[in-house]
């Protein structure tokens, strides 16, 4: 997926259907800015309007991700083709992620010792707010991590009858 050429594909679409970037805008319910960002490659619509773009625009969200019109001999190879770097892309921003998790996770756990060794040699050190935000911010990492990592499941047990 080249952002570059899906931009420049939904601007030749958008003229060919007579549309200026504000009317198309409107017709989604967005902003001409996230028009004109699309259509110079700099982000790409966002999924959950790509099908009302497509039909405005009278292409195809597989057309769309290719940045080209397809001709029904390689249309399946193109939908292929842009699932597996869709897949690709996900899998990156899930990899880049967890890297960000792990790097705050190491923050903290540098962090917290340390707080406690500046107040244990300084205890008129007050006003500091490192330990109490340290906390925090490792509370929050620790329920964003359990949540998306554990499933929590209620089970009602009916009572035997003997």
């Amino acid at each position: 997926m080249n952002q570059n050429q899906i931009g420049e594909f939904i601007a030749s679409c958008r003229k060919q259907k007579g549309l200026t970037q504000i009317q198309l805008a409107e017709q989604l319910n967005i902003t001409n800015r996230a028009v004109s960002k699309w259509e110079t490659g700099k982000s790409i619509p966002d999924v959950s309007i790509m099908m009302e773009l497509c039909e405005i625009l009278g292409i195809t969200v597989n057309e769309l991700l290719s940045g080209e019109r397809i001709e029904m001999e390689d249309y399946k190879a193109k939908a292929e083709e842009n699932m597996l770097l869709l897949q690709e892309k996900k899998a990156k921003a899930e990899k880049d992620f967890r890297r960000v998790e792990k790097i705050w996770l190491a923050i903290t756990v540098l962090l917290t010792p340390i707080h406690f060794i500046i107040n244990y040699y300084f205890p008129d050190n007050n006003g500091t707010w490192i330990g109490p935000a340290i906390l925090f911010i490792g509370l929050i990492m620790y329920a964003i991590y359990f949540l998306q990592h554990y499933e929590i499941k209620i089970v009602y047990k009916t009572p035997r009858k003997h």
